[in-house]
Parts: structure tokens; sequence; C-alpha cells
């Protein structure tokens, strides 16, 4: 370890017979973590360096430190070992507020760790990755787990499940190194040819313009912007099954103005749709409840007043469907014309 200041080096921690791979700090506590090619992930209490990195203003602080060192003054002790990795360990990082560590090894797995003043322990390993795992870390900000790997993947995690969210691949470059921007929604992952900056999901919500009217999803809400008054409100609450984390926003919103009706697709369940009645006389409170109704598609939209189609990719078929959610017609898909990108 060494003082950034003066470059001097101020300690040795020493215990790992084998590359030491990572080292990071703890973002509050004066806690080092490490992870080595010996498949051990080392926890460091460094406390005591405080001492050290500053600066001596006179003879007597010098003295107390040169005591120290002469008649054996620890630096920095191993807190914790953390065995449970059948291969060399790569990557080992904090959570910023939780007392837990999350490493990834060449055995192709990333675990779960949780630590107290006493011990640490083993919580869970996610398995997926087809290779050896480079680097993995917890988002500043969303519940979620990023790893990336040799097998040309990034992976992202649910923390709470610790279940896979999603899977970003490249034909043919190898992931090592990756980077979470604290503030904002971008990551940087470091491969064999170069580096990709990325956004985990997009930022611009589902929304439907009509008139002088913005209909707009949000936060669980269902938001409307008026233009001619300039005034914005919540017009309901939108009640989604399933997780809010990662890419369960949702993807598109299309509105029938004479039914005040919005039918809401978002990639629940694999591709799911929600048709919401508008009420007229809410007061724009927006906290009124109501049973949306719901089913599985991979898109949907109005195609009249009280007529909407959802496209249901699994039985090659188009469904029209009326605001009760009952099927009005059936086409197949193959005698749909294919449009274009332009």
């Amino acid at each position: 370890m060494w003082n950034w200041q003066s470059r001097a080096c101020i300690s040795v921690l020493t215990g790992h017979n084998h590359y030491v791979m990572c080292a990071s700090f703890h973002p509050k506590e004066d806690l080092v973590v490490s992870a080595s090619l010996d498949h051990t992930v080392r926890v460091w209490d460094i406390g005591s360096l405080k001492k050290k990195t500053a600066s001596p203003v006179d003879d007597i602080l010098r003295l107390s430190q040169m005591n120290s060192d002469l008649f054996g003054g620890v630096d920095a002790i191993v807190k914790y070992v953390l065995e449970g990795h059948d291969r060399g360990v790569n990557w080992a990082a904090f959570h910023t507020t939780l007392p837990l560590i999350v490493s990834g090894a060449d055995d192709r797995q990333v675990k779960l760790w949780r630590m107290n003043d006493t011990k640490a322990w083993e919580v869970d390993t996610l398995r997926g990755h087809m290779n050896n795992v480079s680097c993995v870390m917890f988002h500043p900000k969303q519940d979620i787990i990023v790893s990336n790997s040799e097998d040309k993947s990034i992976r992202v995690w649910d923390g709470t499940k610790r279940t896979g969210l999603q899977t970003f691949r490249r034909e043919h470059e190898r992931f090592w190194i990756l980077a979470v921007h604290p503030e904002i929604n971008v990551l940087a992952a470091g491969h064999d040819s170069g580096m990709i900056v990325f956004k985990l999901e997009r930022e611009r919500p589902a929304f439907a313009v009509s008139g002088e009217s913005l209909f707009y999803a949000k936060d669980r809400f269902l938001r409307y912007y008026d233009f001619s008054t300039q005034r914005e409100s919540q017009a309901l609450t939108i009640r989604r099954p399933g997780s809010t984390t990662l890419n369960q926003s949702p993807r598109t919103l299309s509105y029938s103005p004479t039914e005040n009706a919005v039918l809401i697709c978002s990639d629940v369940d694999g591709g799911s749709y929600e048709v919401y009645v508008i009420p007229k006389d809410n007061g724009g409170r927006g906290d009124s409840l109501q049973e949306a109704k719901k089913g599985l598609a991979s898109s949907a939209i109005f195609v009249a007043r009280n007529r909407f189609a959802v496209l249901d990719k699994g039985n090659n078929q188009v469904l029209i469907k009326n605001l009760k959610n009952e099927v009005v017609k059936n086409v197949e898909a193959d005698s749909l014309a294919k449009a274009g990108i332009g």
C-alpha cells in the first residue's frame, strides 16, 4: 500500500501465496479486499495504517511511529479469509452500503459473501458463465450484480433473487474489466480489442402523443402532460407484475383517445401487455387502482377506437381484441406484409 502524496510504500500485506489479481478499498470502513490465484479472497483491517499516513508534525509523533515500527507494531491484519472457489480468484469487490462481497474466479463462478464483526461466510453462487470470470461488481444504484468473462459475455444478475437478468455478448472479444459510473446509468467494459461504453436500460420512458396531450409511463405511474397549460399530473397507478429492476419498465405505450385507454407493453414474463381505462373524474390525483386487462404478447397496439392488435409470435398469429380482452378476430401472421425499416 502506498501514500499517494509522498509516493512512499507504507505497508506490504502478506498472506496470499500466489499472484494477487485485485485489491480495493471499502467505500466507508478501514478495510481492503483482495483476490488471488491461491483460490482465496482476503479481507484486511487497515485501521492502524492511518497513523502512518498522517504527516508527523513534531518529534514526539516521529518517535512514537519509530517505536511502533521497531517493536513490532502491526500495520494491517487479515480479518477474514474467504475460501470456496475451486480455482484462482480474479476479482473481488465490496458492496457500497451492505456488508456484502462479490467475487469472480477461474472456476466460472460468481460468489456472494456476507460479513459481520466476527466472521464472513458464503451466501450464494451465481452460475452461467462458460469461461473464467474476469471482473464482477455491485451496481452502485440498482440491486444488481454485473460480471464479465472470457466467454465473451457480460451478465447482469438480480442481487436479491440471485438469478440472471440479461446477457450481452460479443462475437470475438473476451471481456477483462468493468467500471460502473457512480452517478449516471453508464458502464464501461474492456475487451481484447478495445472498450465499450453502454447503458443497462433506456432512460426515455414509453410515451404516446394525442393532440395537446402527452402520456408516458414512469415510476409505476401513468403520467399526463398538457402542452397547452404546461401542466403535468398522474393519471393512474400502473400495477405491473414482476420485478421493477432491469428492463422491466414499459417498452411501448399506445393510446386510444375515444376510449381514454392506454395499452402498455413490457418485457415482463418474456413479453406482456396491460390495458387501462383512465378515469375521467380522478381529478389528476393518479392514485386510483384498477385491475388491468392483461396477456402475453411480443407487442400490442390500438388499431381502432376500441380494438387493439396483439402479436403472438409463438403461434404466428395476430389477435384482434376488444377492451374486455376478448378475441374478436384472428389473423395468421404469414398473411401480413412485412414493413420496412425506413
